[in-house]
């Protein structure tokens, strides 16, 4: 998983981990002022410095692993590392805070060898647009799958990840390549 800072990654895997996560969040220091945006994130006072992992068993002989990456461009580097034979990346997008997640797509796009779907977290405050005007905003392909969920709610995150699942063993059938 991976998205612009402050969009709700380390809640989401806390939402949708059977384990309780391994989460690498420290307070936010006065290093960060300045260089990590925090307009719209009135309460936000931690930061993932690492990365979040969590679990969720499919049945006794799968698993499903989350890696949830840091938003700031400063660890960008990672995502590819991590992405490397990964069923596919879940991006988290803020419709509040858009403008953000052009260069995360932008790096997924280029960089990143794997099927990806969008998922857009509503918080309380979110704006709600169709899928068609955020595509639309958002420069996206027609098939790359876009869906509603609330990072708060373990069903709304499941949902989330079943639609990168769904895509990526789509485009797979589509090459021939057994899933």
């Amino acid at each position: 998983m991976v998205g612009d800072f402050g969009v709700g990654k380390t809640t989401f895997i806390g939402s949708a981990s059977e384990i309780t996560p391994l989460r690498t969040e420290e307070p936010m220091t006065q290093a960060s002022v300045g260089v990590d945006d925090l307009e719209g994130l009135d309460t936000k006072t931690t930061t993932t410095v690492a990365m979040d992992f969590g679990r969720i068993t499919l049945n006794p002989r799968l698993a499903l692993y989350l890696f949830g990456t840091p938003g700031q461009r400063r660890f960008w580097s990672m995502w590819a590392g991590l992405a490397e034979g990964a069923v596919g990346v879940l991006v988290l997008v803020d419709s509040r805070r858009l403008a953000g997640s052009f260069e995360v797509l932008d790096q997924i796009e280029t960089h990143v060898p794997a099927p990806f779907a969008v998922a857009v977290n509503h918080f309380p405050d979110t704006p709600r647009h169709t899928a068609d005007r955020l595509r639309e905003a958002l420069d996206l392909l027609p098939e790359v799958p876009i869906v509603d969920c609330d990072a708060l709610d373990r069903t709304s995150a499941i949902n989330a990840l079943v639609t990168v699942a769904d895509h990526a063993i789509a485009l797979r059938t589509a090459k021939g390549i057994p899933t």
